[in-house]
């Protein structure tokens, strides 16, 4: 059974920086796009950013373009988001997912979701 796990989230003041990690397992995910959305609270869920199974495509949403990093490590399979100057609208629950389209940004492309972890970010 396929499982995504999400961690680093927390309290931050407006400027800092977190780092989320995302560590999947009960699959392969070599082949995979990894992707990381958010949802804040009343909001649907959007799309952050993606990174392909080499790591040698990504590409971020137009808020969060400049400030957060995609990353992954397949020998670990860990994908990672490194978020910095944040901002109180990056407030929200943030989730990884994997999909078996090749870079996506669409909800229904993706097929396996972690439960999501709490981002915070004061003002």
């Amino acid at each position: 059974q396929v499982q995504l796990v999400e961690s680093g989230g927390g309290l931050v003041q407006a400027g800092g920086s977190l780092r989320l990690s995302c560590a999947a397992s009960g699959g392969t995910f070599n082949s995979y796009s990894m992707g990381w959305f958010r949802q804040a609270p009343g909001k649907e869920r959007k799309f952050v950013a993606v990174i392909s199974w080499s790591s040698s495509s990504k590409y971020a949403s137009d808020s969060v373009k400049g400030r957060f990093t995609i990353s992954r490590d397949n020998a670990k399979n860990t994908v990672y988001l490194q978020m910095n100057s944040l901002k109180p609208e990056d407030t929200a629950v943030y989730y990884c997912a994997v999909s078996t389209y090749y870079l996506s940004s669409r909800l229904p492309e993706y097929v396996y979701w972690g439960q999501g972890t709490q981002v915070t970010v004061s003002s």
